[in-house]
């Protein structure tokens, strides 16, 4: 093993690690050095397909694009996806192997060690730096016994860590301070120097308290990042809180709305839409009213059965078929799309217990999930328009049609997905399918959004690089590099 590591651990979830991990990949990248980010443990429903066939959190494949690799499964050895609030999907390596609730997964902890210790030494084998993101804090004590997520793995490997808080929250040094509290002495050690995340404002006004935490401590603060406007990095897993980042709602004209399904997986799908000047686009939570809307669409689900039932009761089986009535359009993404059909079974209780449940019959089609998971990336056209279009598939549903419909997309290997005789409803198990400029505007096209509206549908990948350059740019402008590249052991590169 030759490649120097850094491991960058919260106080919080959402205090910046992944944004700090992709930012650090980036600017490394730039320098020729050869990097990959790693996530020893990630719970979240966004994920994505790896180059070698297996699916890691969205996070980390960011993070890969930042260091300019494709996703593999060894940057985020284990990845839980959450079935229900007790109990998730345990992967592997990229492969689920079972479903567990949270003791049996704490007992299973010193097994998943040694996946997550194994895919390291093969990244260190192969790369000049590693990156580490923690997960949550690494002081919540009822999960510090057998951790493999923070300081277990860092103490594991010998690494030095920094450790990040959002200053936006409020209380950033009791944050910092009370983490570090609560370390053991060797962990504690091992922090080697804080980053402060998400500061508005005149940094004179903080100068005192971060000379105050520096002689606190005895350790230093390595900058103070500030709060970055209208920036789009792709979300881990919770859904992001903005319904737009270009243009206020109220200039936006074509209404699309999606249900936030206590389940609802990959719900990135959206974020070129959400970017989209002239769409706005609304995630509609537990007991919010169902807003007009010209396009509704159903998303990916990771509980398919739990989810139909949430939506029943929330009043949106009422709210689409009277929204069909009007003619506005339907479309399905993965599970969004097996709710469209007129029944789901689960036999081997993949997502719960084992049955079966009525979808909402708009396709003569049926899905039975299976044990085995389709996990691919594939590329091919719309059907509606013959637009080229890219994404993946993450589900282990196996949809049985009883009579014929027009695919939704041509993929290069079989059809996918189906559009209702009337034109009215569109689904898909690909992920992604926004992605595309063109697949964009021409769903839209689909969907009713007028021809001088289309062009303006964003350059998404453009989007993401761009956003993921600027985090680079912040790090030569606000982070101590001289201590970033002590922490690192290495000497500065010629950019590139």
């Amino acid at each position: 093993m030759n490649a120097q590591t850094l491991m960058i651990q919260g106080t919080t979830s959402d205090a910046g690690k992944s944004m700090l991990v992709t930012a650090l990949c980036r600017w490394l990248a730039r320098q020729r050095i050869r990097v990959a980010p790693f996530k020893p443990q990630n719970m979240a429903l966004n994920s994505v397909v790896t180059a070698d066939g297996g699916e890691i959190g969205r996070a980390q494949a960011v993070q890969a694009r930042a260091a300019g690799l494709a996703p593999h499964t060894d940057m985020n050895p284990v990845l839980l996806k959450p079935n229900t609030d007790k109990n998730a999907q345990i992967i592997i390596h990229g492969h689920a192997i079972a479903n567990m609730d949270a003791c049996g997964f704490h007992d299973y902890k010193s097994v998943a060690l040694k996946a997550v210790l194994e895919s390291y030494v093969r990244l260190a084998e192969r790369y000049e730096a590693i990156i580490v993101e923690g997960a949550g804090s690494p002081a919540e004590i009822n999960l510090r016994a057998n951790d493999i997520a923070n300081m277990g793995f860092a103490e594991a490997v010998d690494c030095p860590v920094i450790l990040i808080a959002d200053i936006d929250r409020g209380g950033v040094f009791a944050h910092l301070v009370g983490t570090l509290a609560l370390l053991s002495e060797s962990e504690q050690a091992r922090i080697q120097g804080f980053v402060i995340n998400r500061f508005r404002g005149d940094i004179a006004l903080l100068q005192s308290g971060l000379d105050w935490l520096e002689h606190y401590t005895g350790k230093p603060v390595l900058g103070v990042l500030p709060y970055l406007q209208g920036l789009h990095l792709e979300a881990e897993d919770a859904l992001p809180q903005t319904a737009a980042l270009s243009l206020s709602s109220a200039q936006k004209n074509f209404r699309v709305i999606v249900p936030a399904l206590p389940r609802i997986s990959n719900h990135t799908d959206f974020d070129p839409l959400r970017l989209h000047s002239q769409v706005n686009l609304q995630f509609i939570g537990p007991g919010q009213t169902i807003p007009p809307a010209d396009l509704i669409i159903l998303p990916g689900s990771k509980s398919v059965r739990a989810d139909l039932d949430w939506l029943r009761e929330q009043g949106w089986e009422s709210a689409i078929r009277r929204h069909l009535r009007y003619g506005g359009k339907l479309m399905g993404i993965c599970g969004g799309f097996q709710m469209l059909g007129k029944c789901i079974h689960d036999p081997h209780g993949l997502e719960g217990n084992a049955g079966s449940a009525q979808g909402f019959a708009f396709f003569d089609m049926e899905t039975t999930l299976q044990s085995d998971k389709l996990l691919r990336n594939t590329q091919g056209t719309l059907s509606v328009n013959e637009a080229a279009v890219t994404g993946y598939e993450i589900h282990a549903g196996v949809t049985a049609y009883h009579r014929h419909y027009q695919p939704a997309i041509h993929l290069t290997d079989h059809d996918d997905g189906a559009i209702s005789a009337d034109g009215l409803i569109l689904g898909t198990y690909l992920h992604g399918v926004f992605e595309s400029s063109s697949a964009c505007s021409e769903l839209l096209a689909w969907a009713g959004l007028n021809d001088q509206a289309q062009a303006q549908a964003p350059d998404y990948h453009a989007t993401c690089d761009a956003a993921i350059n600027r985090l680079a740019d912040c790090v030569d402008e606000y982070l101590d590099t001289a201590q970033l590249y002590r922490l690192l052991n290495m000497k500065p590169n010629t950019p590139c």
